[in-house]
């Protein structure tokens, strides 16, 4: 299967660093940033397993778990650890997923024949606390992913879902947010007391609002 913005992640029970992991039991209600890498002992994902590492009090200030996914087994998994700790100076300090039968991959739909018929892309699925996804992307092998960009997205998602706003390009936490066109002036009054500027009927600007839980 393909899973598209919105569709719900499917229940599974898989293998894991941890231990078995039922997906929806360990998820709970938290967000999670699931990835893949297409096999253990690849140079770019070793230094990506080390950043997220490094950044994991990072996700967890925002309520959001992290899990890794290859089809290596979990023997595999821990050998990998010890190099990542050793060259990335951080302990992997999140569960990976085995998938060597290749069920979850097939469930998620990270095998890409094109790219390789045994190995898992390297994609990242934001998921929020209902399991719906709300983003993916899909690098390249030769392009390690940018996941101070997963947290900033995460940032606008959340903050987007508690208030009728959206985020400008390349926006930031503290920035200038954008009203809805949905929202009315008169709504936007009730919302936004302190006013905004209105660039064109479309396009309103704003402060961005202050939320008690933002990192």
């Amino acid at each position: 299967m393909s899973l598209n913005l919105f569709d719900i992640v499917p229940d599974f029970t898989q293998d894991s660093t941890i231990g078995p992991l039922s997906f929806y039991a360990w998820a709970g209600s938290d967000w999670v940033v699931l990835f893949s890498h297409p096999r253990d002992f690849t140079p770019v994902c070793t230094t990506e397993l080390g950043a997220v590492a490094r950044l994991k009090p990072e996700f967890d200030r925002r309520g959001v778990k992290v899990v890794g996914l290859s089809v290596d087994p979990v023997d595999r998994h821990h050998e990998w650890a010890i190099d990542i700790a050793a060259t990335q100076g951080t302990e992997v300090n999140f569960p990976l997923i085995a998938d060597s039968d290749h069920r979850i991959s097939t469930l998620l739909g990270l095998i890409h024949p094109n790219a390789s018929d045994t190995a898992t892309v390297r994609s990242v699925f934001v998921i929020d606390g209902a399991k719906r996804v709300r983003l993916t992307l899909t690098y390249p092998a030769s392009t390690g992913r940018n996941f101070n960009e997963i947290l900033r997205t995460i940032d606008s998602l959340q903050l987007t879902d508690r208030h009728k706003v959206a985020t400008p390009a390349d926006w930031q936490q503290g920035d200038d947010v954008i009203i809805l066109p949905s929202v009315s002036d008169g709504e936007a009054s009730a919302l936004f007391p302190d006013g905004w500027t209105t660039h064109r009927s479309y396009l309103r600007t704003v402060a961005q609002p202050a939320t008690t839980d933002q990192p």
